[in-house]
């Protein structure tokens, strides 16, 4: 292995940084005895999520993925009831609902966001549809004006953001996680805002906190009671132990009151690379993506289109022989084993099966530095002209 700071030295896909108090608190949530969910720094990390995105309630959450499922337990899915899910999204998506005994019907996604196609999902809709979930890829908001209105014509659809990639940032100066029903958020190691793993669940109608809140404290009216509106607490409820332990919370907290220099950091990083990638896409037969100008990034990653499978395949050997930690993305859940045991019916998503095979994502974090970037940039262009002769 290559001596660090050399030259040769690997570069990683990921990498999560300290940026300012994490260590600080952590120690002391440790010594104050008080490290289970619901304490200090959970009150504290859940305010500021909450003066970002407006939500009326935070809940945080052991992962996504628990605060995906608290979603799917408050709509009280029945036998027979379907939710619509991207394709292209990681399993939990979707998994959160079909442990629901929800059954599942997986909407292809449109090239300029690849997020959720309005298009195809309107096709899908029917009076077995309970939800829809939407994510917003990469960071970028999904067509969320096409999906309202497909979901006009169905008042009781509920509409739930997957915003894992997307804190902070917004569409049509909205910030990604307001324009749900539920949104559900990630901060775990590969996300920009971390705390190891770690999640949380946004509520933004105040007609879902009381009974959300019920079933996060394991199905009691343990808040309630905190509140001083009943004399004891009991079971009420379903639900589970979803909350993230008050010491994650501090790590957490570290994090979050340094989000807006996190994000800067992370906009240079995208930006050093499309400085050096955008003028030679057209000449080599690769897409850098650009998000809409109504929309923010959250510059959750940077990815880059090539032009089939096999040149992508290529390129991916290139760069990881090289020491440089370039990774491909989901695998299409609509033709996955799991998909097709959930599906309510197939359905057909072909924009999904080319993204997922052409898809290459960059090494892409907090403190990656330009000369890095430059390096990634330089093999992965090197890697591209050979896989494209390779291909005449």
């Amino acid at each position: 292995m290559a001596e660090p700071g050399s030259t040769d030295a690997p570069i990683r896909f990921n990498r999560p940084a300290l940026v300012g108090r994490e260590l600080e608190y952590i120690r002391d949530s440790i010594e104050s005895g008080r490290t289970s969910a619901g304490g200090p720094y959970s009150a504290k990390a859940a305010d500021i999520i909450m003066e970002h995105t407006g939500a009326e309630d935070v809940l945080l959450t052991t992962s996504c993925t628990s605060a995906l499922e608290l979603s799917a337990l408050m709509l009280d899915l029945e036998p027979g009831d379907t939710v619509v899910v991207p394709s292209f999204t990681f399993t939990t998506t979707a998994l959160a609902f079909a442990r629901q005994g929800a059954r599942l019907l997986f909407c292809d996604i449109e090239e300029r966001t690849l997020g959720l196609d309005p298009q195809h999902l309107a096709t899908l809709l029917d009076e077995s549809v309970r939800a829809v979930v939407v994510v917003h890829y990469a960071g970028v908001g999904c067509d969320i004006e096409g999906v309202r209105t497909v979901l006009a014509g169905w008042p009781d659809i509920a509409l739930i953001e997957d915003n894992a990639h997307g804190f902070l940032g917004t569409w049509r100066d909205e910030p990604l996680g307001s324009l749900g029903r539920f949104a559900t958020q990630s901060f775990h190691e590969t996300k920009n805002i971390v705390c190891g793993e770690g999640g949380a669940l946004l509520l933004n109608d105040a007609a879902d906190v009381d009974r959300a809140r019920v079933l996060y404290d394991k199905g009691t009216n343990r808040r309630a009671f905190m509140l001083g509106q009943v004399d004891k607490y009991s079971w009420m409820d379903t639900g589970s132990s979803f909350g993230l332990s008050d010491t994650l919370a501090a790590y957490l907290l570290g994090q979050l009151e340094r989000a807006t220099e996190i994000q800067a950091s992370r906009r240079d990083v995208h930006g050093w690379y499309d400085r050096r990638l955008s003028p030679h896409a057209d000449d080599l037969g690769f897409e850098v993506a650009h998000p809409p100008p109504d929309r923010r990034s959250a510059y959750h990653m940077f990815y880059v289109l090539l032009p089939d499978n096999a040149v992508r395949n290529r390129v991916l050997e290139t760069l990881q022989r090289a020491g440089i930690g370039a990774v491909f993305h989901y695998v299409p859940l609509h033709s996955s084993d799991g998909g097709r045991k959930f599906a309510a019916r197939p359905t057909k998503c072909p924009v999904t099966t080319d993204i997922s095979g052409r898809l290459l994502r960059l090494p892409f974090y907090n403190d990656l530095t330009e000369a890095e970037v430059d390096r990634v940039s330089d093999t992965f262009l090197t890697a591209v002209t050979q896989a494209m002769q390779e291909s005449a």
